[in-house]
């Protein structure tokens, strides 16, 4: 049974399809996950996986994922409509055709903030995260950026650090919330710091690294158009920290195989993906209508399967 730490790259609403990879992945009985770290929108699934786990396990966890994105999806009257004008204008925008004043966040209610607080305390009960004992079960990692002083941090369960607040500021988009303190520090989204975290996996002996991301590695042709451009840059400034991340690693993995670290207590960890395969602009990041959100979870259960079988296929033919 391989170790597994499974990481979950940040991408607002797109992270419904990591909810429908993490299904299949969570209840393979030849998988042990022994880590789950994630960004914003992956921040959330990779808790709601590791908190379903640990109390529950693989039901429990696919249970919390289908309710939370179930919950999130803009479903009343009002919410419906909200949702389609807000995504219609902000494809406007990037389209060049209508320009929008940037949102002030600390001008306004929070009610966003206040929403998402809630369906997050809906299913999971931070009184019982801080009760778990530190040291049994899979780890989890959440990332976020310290604002004034661009510290990355990493909020680690082993350390008690996972509550409502650490999760929210993993999620806090600077041009829709505000930052979120805590201790001495304000925190901004975890997109601006690692997305997802990997560097600290391999010290946690995993001998796989399952990375699900959301933001497309090539595109088939050059960007021109504004709207375009605006979407190609926001997926590669996305990818940045976990391609440098990865190939650190991938870096350890070939001074391991040339025998450099033998002494040293290094192994080599393989690093897998598994990827969404669908073109989306960055305004589907805010997209939660139903029908949207449900079929990423299905793409994403189907792109799951199939990564198992082939992983299977692959041991069944090499025995490795």
């Amino acid at each position: 049974m391989p170790r597994v730490a499974i990481a979950c790259q940040g991408g607002g609403s797109q992270t419904a399809f990591t909810a429908g990879v993490l299904r299949p992945l969570l209840r393979a009985p030849d998988v042990e996950p022994v880590a789950f770290t994630g960004t914003s929108g992956g921040a959330i699934c990779a808790l709601l996986a590791w908190y379903g786990w640990r109390t529950g396990g693989p039901e429990r966890a696919a249970e919390l994922l289908d309710g939370f994105w179930r919950d999130n999806a803009a479903t009343a009257p009002l919410d419906a409509v909200t949702n389609a004008v807000g995504v219609g204008l902000l494809r406007l925008r990037d389209l060049g055709v209508l320009p929008l004043p940037a949102f002030d966040p600390y001008r306004f209610p929070e009610i966003a903030r206040t929403q998402l607080r809630a369906l997050l305390e809906r299913w999971v009960d931070f009184g019982l995260v801080a009760a778990l004992p530190w040291d049994e079960g899979p780890a989890l990692q959440i990332g976020a950026v310290e604002v004034r002083s661009g510290a990355f941090r990493r909020f680690d369960s082993r350390r008690g650090e996972i509550t409502v607040d650490t999760v929210l500021a993993s999620a806090a988009i600077p041009t829709l919330f505000r930052a979120v303190e805590i201790d001495d520090g304000v925190y901004w989204d975890g997109v601006f710091s690692e997305n997802p975290p990997i560097r600290d996996l391999p010290a946690l002996d995993p001998e796989a690294i399952w990375i699900v991301q959301l933001f497309p590695r090539v595109v088939a042709s050059e960007p021109r158009s504004p709207g375009a451009i605006a979407d190609r840059r926001a997926e590669l400034t996305a990818n940045l920290s976990l391609e440098q991340e990865i190939d650190a690693i991938e870096k350890i993995n070939e001074f391991v195989r040339a025998g450099y670290l033998s002494d040293a207590g290094y192994r080599e960890v393989a690093i897998d993906r598994i990827e969404l395969d669908r073109s989306l602009d960055s305004a589907a990041a805010a997209d939660r209508s139903p029908a949207f959100l449900r079929g990423l979870i299905v793409d994403g259960e189907r792109a799951g399967e199939e990564f198992l079988a082939r992983r299977r296929s692959s041991v069944a033919a090499t025995g490795t």
